[in-house]
C-alpha cells in the first residue's frame, strides 16, 4: 500500500510539477528553434541546445524521481542509488555545457578572424560529446562504490535481517556525503564556476577594449560585431549567474551536513534550496526569450506557424543588425 501523502508533500508535488510543467515546453522550444533556424547553428547555440536537452530531462526524469523520493517509498539499496543518480549527471553536463558556451565566446572575440576555422562543427560536436561522456562518468561515480551502502548494511546487519537492505529511499541515505562534498563540489562545480568567472571577465575586458578602438578608429562593421558581441556575453553570463544563484545553497547545505553533523536545518530552507535547483531548468528559455533576439524571433515564427494555425510570414533568420557570425 503506497505510503499516505501528508498536506507539506502536497504543496512540495505541486511546485515540483508547475517548475516540470514550465521546464519541458520551454526547452524544447528551444531545441526546436535551434533545428529550425540555421542562424543558430554555430557553436555556442549548439551548446546552449545540449544545456537545453539537460533542463528537459531534469523536468521529465529528475523531478518525478525526485517527487518519488519525497513520497519515500520502500526499496532496495540499489534501487535507490540509481533513483539518485540521474539529477548528478544532468546537474553536471549543464555545467560542462555553461564552460564550453564561455570558452566559445572567449573565442570570438580572442579570435575573430580564425574562429571559424579553430571551431569547426565537427569539433562542437566531439566537445558536446565528451561534455555527456564525462558527466555520465562523474555522476555515475557512486554506483562504482562511493556511497553508502557500507554503513546501511551494517545497520541493517545489525537489525538481525539479511540479503541486501532495503532502506525508506532518500537521497541522503545513498549518496556519500564526502563525495557530494569533496569530489562533486570541489572538484566538479565550484572550479568550474570560477573559471566561467574569470573567462567572462577577460571577455569584457577585450570587448570593451575593442570598442574603445574602434570607436575612436570609426571603424563602424568591427564596432558592430563587438558591440554584439558583449549583448549576447551579457545574456550568457546572466545565464551563468542564474545557474550559480541555484545551484550554490543545495552545495552550501552539503557542506554543513558533512562538516557539522550536529547542525539541524530548518525543513524549509532544504526545500527551498532543491526548488531553486530544480526551478533553475524553466529560467534558461525565458532569458533567451528576452535577451537573445534571434530566440525571440524564432520562438515567435514556431508559435505562429505550428499553434496559432496562422503562418507567419517569412522572417529573415539573420537580422542585419545581428548578421556578422552569430
Amino acid at each position: 500500500m503506497p505510503p499516505s501523502i501528508s498536506a507539506f508533500q502536497a504543496a512540495y508535488i505541486g511546485i515540483e510539477v508547475l517548475i516540470a510543467l514550465v521546464s519541458i515546453p520551454g526547452n524544447v522550444l528551444v531545441i526546436w528553434a535551434v533545428k529550425v533556424n540555421q542562424a543558430l547553428r554555430d557553436a555556442t547555440f549548439c551548446f546552449i541546445a545540449s544545456l537545453a536537452v539537460a533542463d528537459v530531462a531534469v523536468g521529465a526524469l529528475v523531478i518525478p524521481l525526485a517527487i518519488l523520493i519525497n513520497i519515500g517509498p520502500r526499496t532496495s539499496f540499489h534501487t535507490c542509488l540509481k533513483v539518485a543518480c540521474p539529477v548528478l549527471i544532468l546537474t553536471q553536463s549543464s555545467i560542462l555545457a555553461l564552460l564550453a558556451i564561455a570558452v566559445d565566446r572567449y573565442l570570438r572575440v580572442k579570435i575573430p578572424l580564425r574562429y571559424k576555422t579553430v571551431v569547426t562543427p565537427r569539433r562542437a560536436v566531439v566537445a558536446i560529446t565528451g561534455c555527456w561522456i564525462l558527466s555520465f562518468v562523474v555522476g555515475l561515480t557512486p554506483m562504482f562504490g562511493w556511497n553508502n551502502l557500507r554503513a546501511v548494511e551494517r545497520d541493517w546487519l545489525a537489525n538481525g535481517s539479511m540479503g541486501e537492505p532495503v532502506i525508506e529511499c532518500q537521497f541522503e541515505k545513498v549518496i556519500s556525503m564526502e563525495y557530494m562534498v569533496y569530489f562533486n563540489f570541489f572538484v566538479w562545480v565550484l572550479p568550474p564556476l570560477l573559471l566561467m568567472v574569470l573567462i567572462y571577465m577577460e571577455v569584457f575586458y577585450l570587448i570593451r577594449k575593442q570598442l574603445n578602438k574602434k570607436v575612436s578608429a570609426s571603424s563602424g562593421d568591427p564596432q558592430k560585431y563587438y558591440g554584439k558581441e558583449l549583448k549576447i556575453a551579457k545574456s550568457l553570463a546572466l545565464i551563468l549567474f542564474l545557474f550559480a544563484l541555484s545551484w550554490l545553497p543545495l552545495h552550501i547545505l552539503n557542506c554543513v551536513t558533512l562538516f557539522c553533523p550536529s547542525c539541524r536545518m530548518p525543513r524549509i530552507l532544504i526545500y527551498i534550496a532543491i526548488f531553486l535547483s530544480h526551478g533553475n531548468s524553466a529560467m534558461n528559455p525565458i532569458v533567451y526569450a528576452f535577451r537573445i533576439q534571434k530566440f525571440r524571433v524564432t520562438f515567435l515564427k514556431i508559435w505562429n506557424d505550428h499553434f496559432r494555425c496562422q503562418p507567419a510570414p517569412p522572417v529573415d533568420e539573420d537580422p542585419p543588425a545581428e548578421r556578422p557570425d552569430d
